[in-house]
C-alpha cells in the first residue's frame, strides 16, 4: 500500500527525518530522573519490545515487536512522505500473545526513513532508519549486558535497562564527536539474566535499537528461559540438524564485512562448521570476517571455568584458523581481554596498546567486560596469549570502525570516559595473511562428532528444565532438535 502525503505533510516528514537522524547520532545523555519518568509513562512502548535488527543486507531490516493480535504492519514513510506497509509475520509467545516481525526491504543506502508499527488498536512512536553508501562504519560491541529483575531489591529491571541506555548514550557522543555515526549494536550474549520476557523487553527500552540495528547471540543466561527463541528474529539462520531450542546461528553482511552469530551453548561442532562454511562460500568477496559468540576461550581469568575453557578452544580455535577469521568477539567472563594474534592456539604475533598488526596471519580473540556485573578482582592471573588486559570496575563499551583496509577497535569505560585499549588490523590484499589451513584436522573430525553427541545429551537436560522444571509445555523431539 503506497499512499503520497500532501505536501504540508511531505515537509513534515522532512524535518521529522532530519531531527530523528540527529538524535540518534547525538543525543542528549537521559538522566536517571528523565529515564525513571519515561519507564512509569511509556509502558504500552517498553512492553511492545520494539527492535531493529539487520536484514540479509545493508538494503533490508527487521522491526519486530510484541503484540496481543496476530497481524500487523510496519509503515515506512520515505523522505517524500511516501507510506510503503511492509505486513508481519507472527509467532506465539509461551504467554500467548504474538511477537511480530516485518522484513523491510528495498532500501536506497543514501536515503533516511522514518517508521512505525501498527498492530490491533495500537500505534508505536515513529523511529528512524538510516542506511549508508560508505566504504566505512561504525561498531559498538558490548557483552554481557544481563538486564535484571534480581539484582537489586527494588526496580532492578529499570535501573539495569538504564545502564544499558547510559552505555549506549555515551557510545553515540563518543561517535558524534568523531564526526561519524554509530551504524551497528553488537551484543555477545547474556542480554538478560535469567531468559525473562521482562529483561529483554528491558534491554531494548532505549530508542537506539530502534534506530540503529541490534544484533545478539545466544549467551548461557539467555539459555535459562524459552523466551530468547520467540524475541528474536535474525537473518540467514541456518537449521542446524541439532541446536539449542531457544535459537541457532545465523549470518549477515553490511558493507565489506561477513558477521557470523553463533550459539555457542551449542557444542555440535559438525552443525557450526558446516555453517560457517556455507556462509564463507556464499559471500566470498568481503574483506573482513567477524564471529561473535558468548563464551571466552583464553583470558583463563576463572579458575573453575578452565577446564570447559580448553575444550572450548579445542573445538572452536580451528574453525576460525580455517576460514580466516580476523575477530571473534566474546563475552562470559566479565573480564576486559585482547589475545595475541593466534594460529593453532599459539601467538604468531604479539598485541599491545595501540598496535598495528598488518596482514594478521591469525585471529584475534576479544572480550570486553559486563556493563551490570562488571568483574575487577584477580582470581587467576592471565594466559600467555594474552596481549592486552584491564581490570575494572567500571563498564566497558568498544567501537569499531571498519574501511576497505583496515579494522580498528577501541575501548571505552563509561564512568570516567578512559580509552582502555585499541588495536588495528590492516590488510594489504582481502585475505590479508591468513593460510586457510586446518590445523590437527583428523583430531577435529573426531572432536566434532562427540561434540555433537554431547549437545544431545545437553538438549536432554534442558528438556528437564523446560518442561519439569519450568512447566512449558514441549515434546522432547523439540527441544533435541530445536
Amino acid at each position: 500500500m503506497k499512499k503520497l502525503r500532501t505536501p504540508i505533510a511531505a515537509i513534515m516528514t522532512v524535518v521529522m527525518l532530519l531531527s530523528a537522524v540527529s538524535f540518534t547520532a547525538s543525543a542528549e545523555r537521559v538522566s536517571s530522573d528523565e529515564w525513571n519518568e519515561y519507564w512509569e509513562n511509556s509502558s504500552d512502548e517498553i512492553s511492545a519490545a520494539i527492535t531493529m535488527t539487520p536484514g540479509a543486507d545493508d538494503t533490508e531490516r527487521y522491526i519486530s515487536w510484541y503484540s496481543d493480535s496476530s497481524e500487523g504492519s510496519v509503515i515506512l514513510v520515505n523522505v517524500l512522505g511516501v507510506e510503503i506497509e511492509y505486513k508481519a509475520t507472527a509467532k506465539q509467545t509461551a504467554q500467548g500473545d504474538y511477537r511480530l516481525c516485518a522484513v523491510v526491504d528495498g532500501l536506497n543506502p543514501v536515503s533516511s526513513y522514518t517508521y512505525y508499527c501498527k498492530s490491533g488498536n495500537w500505534t508505536s512512536e515513529t523511529y528512524t532508519i538510516s542506511a549508508t553508501d560508505s566504504d566505512t562504519f561504525t561498531a559498538m560491541y558490548v557483552t554481557d549486558v544481563h538486564v535484571s529483575t534480581t539484582k537489586y531489591e527494588e526496580n532492578s529491571l529499570r535501573d539495569t535497562a538504564y545502564s544499558f541506555e547510559y552505555t549506549l548514550n555515551a557510545a553515540a557522543e563518543k561517535v558524534a564527536s568523531r564526526g561519524t555515526t554509530l551504524d551497528l549494536i553488537i551484543s555477545a550474549g547474556d542480554q538478560a539474566t535469567l531468559g525473562l520476557r521482562d529483561e529483554y523487553a528491558g534491554a531494548v527500552a532505549n530508542s537506539y535499537v530502534k534506530n540503529i540495528p541490534f544484533v545478539t547471540s545466544i549467551g548461557n543466561h539467555d539459555l535459562k528461559n524459552i523466551d530468547y527463541k520467540f524475541f528474536t528474529f535474525q537473518p540467514n539462520a541456518e537449521d542446524l540438524s541439532v541446536k539449542c531450542y531457544i535459537g541457532t546461528d545465523y549470518y549477515f553482511v553490511k558493507n565489506n564485512v561477513l558477521f557470523l552469530m553463533f550459539d555457542s551453548n551449542n557444542t555440535s561442532m559438525t552443525d557450526h562448521y558446516k555453517f560457517v562454511k556455507q556462509a564463507v562460500a556464499e559471500n566470498p568477496d568481503t574483506t573482513w570476517r567477524v564471529a561473535v559468540f558468548h563464551h571466552d576461550l583464553y583470558s583463563q581469568r576463572i579458575p573453575h571455568r578452565e577446564s570447559e575453557n580448553k575444550w572450548l578452544r579445542i573445538m572452536w580455535a580451528p574453525i576460525a584458523d580455517e576460514f580466516g577469521i580476523d575477530l571473534c568477539l566474546l563475552g562470559h567472563s566479565h573480564y576486559y581481554t585482547v589475545t595475541n594474534v593466534l594460529f593453532n592456539h599459539e601467538t604468531v604475533t604479539t598485541v599491545s596498546d595501540g598496535d598495528t598488526i598488518t596482514d594478521a596471519k591469525g585471529t584475534i580473540y576479544m572480550v570486553s567486560g559486563s556493563l551490570n556485573n562488571p568483574r575487577s578482582d584477580d582470581e587467576l592471573g592471565l594466559s600467555d596469549e594474552i596481549g592486552i588486559a584491564v581490570l575494572t570496575d567500571e563498564r566497558i563499551y568498544n567501537l569499531l570502525e571498519f574501511s576497505e583496509t583496515t579494522l580498528s577497535v577501541t575501548s571505552y569505560t563509561v564512568e570516567s570516559d578512559e580509552n582502555i585499549g585499541s588495536f588495528t588490523l590492516e590488510k594489504t590484499t582481502k585475505d590479508g595473511g591468513h593460510t586457510y589451513k586446518t590445523p590437527a584436522s583428523l583430531y577435529y573430525w573426531f572432536v566434532k562428532g562427540v561434540s555433537t553427541i554431547v549437545q544431545v545429551i545437553n538438549n536432554i537436560g534442558k528438556y528437564s528444565d523446560y518442561y519439569a522444571d519450568l512447566d512449558y509445555d514441549l515434546s522432547l523431539f523439540e527441544i533435541l532438535f530445536g
